[in-house]
């Protein structure tokens, strides 16, 4: 007859053995669904700009990086507007259109955060996802999720994402009259809010705010691979609001 200990033992190995199984399965089939590179480019918000005539295509551009990583994106942006018939100029007294990009983020996120990013859209909170954990009722949780990350350290589902925000203005249409209000909330510091009012009656631009958040998710994708592709993700979406 087997003591209790040769019993808890031999559950003991069970578990590990089913856990063991589980989590290859799980690992072998992220490895094959997340086999090929998966590259996406939304936008939180739809721009429709008028159509003007070539002369009038006339655009500046500015693209801010408040990000922690080195991008030199704007030479790409300005080429695919000029190969789109766009004239770019540094005096924006001249210009039909107003580009101003601020890329702010760009890292490893999971999809929920991916997604949380574009649905705060313009100007909307950007924070590194949390994992949070309940406390630690039983062993077998803990002896799990370590066998978990061990497997998972082989097969790693990894998501890059880069998040922009996006203001473009447009010069009215003749006789056409644009009135704007503005209201912003600032906080600074901890405790302190700022806020401020603007009423125009009548304004040089028309201004449209986007978000637009590029992913690439690959298994055991590096950050040098997935960069390229995060770029051109973002050079397309804003040079489609342009193109005829």
């Amino acid at each position: 007859m087997k003591s209790v200990t040769q019993i808890k033992l031999i559950k003991f190995a069970l578990f590990v053995a089913t856990s063991l199984t589980l989590f290859a399965c799980s690992a072998v089939h992220t490895s094959l669904e997340k086999s090929d590179l998966d590259v996406q480019t939304k936008a939180s918000e739809s721009i429709f700009l008028e159509p003007v005539s070539p002369s009038k295509r006339v655009i500046f551009v500015s693209v801010r990086n408040t990000s922690d990583k080195d991008l030199n994106i704007k030479p790409r942006i300005i080429e695919r507007l000029s190969n789109s018939g766009y004239r770019i100029t540094d005096d924006p007294d001249v210009a039909q259109f107003m580009l101003q990009a601020n890329i702010l983020k760009v890292g490893m996120v999971d999809l929920k955060a991916a997604d949380s990013y574009l649905e705060a859209g313009f100007s909307g909170a950007v924070l590194g996802s949390a994992v949070s954990s309940s406390s630690d009722s039983a062993k077998g949780a803990v002896l799990g999720a370590l066998i978990g990350v061990v497997v998972d350290s082989l097969v790693d589902d990894t998501l890059f994402t880069m998040v922009t925000d996006l203001q473009i203005r447009e010069r009215p249409r003749a006789n056409e009259s644009v009135t704007q209000k503005q209201s912003e909330n600032n906080i600074q510091g901890s405790s302190t809010k700022v806020t401020q009012s603007s009423d125009y009656t009548s304004v040089e631009w028309k201004t449209y705010h986007t978000r637009i958040v590029s992913t690439a998710n690959q298994v055991n994708l590096k950050f040098e691979d997935a960069l390229p592709m995060l770029e051109n993700g973002l050079v397309r979406s804003i040079a489609g609001m342009f193109a005829e």
